[in-house]
């Protein structure tokens, strides 16, 4: 298994440690429980992000950017749909 490989696997499990922690947080019974969980959430977030950056540098992780107009549309289309 190459670097890139091992760096996409890690990626994927703190994205997948985000997702429980997040649910945590929103879910939590107490402020103790909550802060705990929100906590953890926050330090998971920052190692994906670390993560993906490192990944981004060596050419990994690659984004586009997205087109003006396509992002009008969507923007067009979730408004008319919340307004309604």
């Amino acid at each position: 298994m190459d670097d890139k490989c091992l760096m996409e696997g890690l990626l994927l499990l703190e994205k997948g440690g985000c997702d429980l922690y997040m649910h945590g947080t929103i879910e939590s019974p107490t402020g103790n429980v909550h802060r705990a969980f929100d906590s953890a959430l926050q330090e998971s977030l920052n190692m994906q992000d670390s993560i993906y950056s490192d990944m981004e540098k060596k050419g990994w992780y690659s984004t586009e950017n997205a087109e003006q107009q396509k992002i009008d549309s969507v923007k067009t289309k979730f408004s008319s749909t919340v307004m309604a």
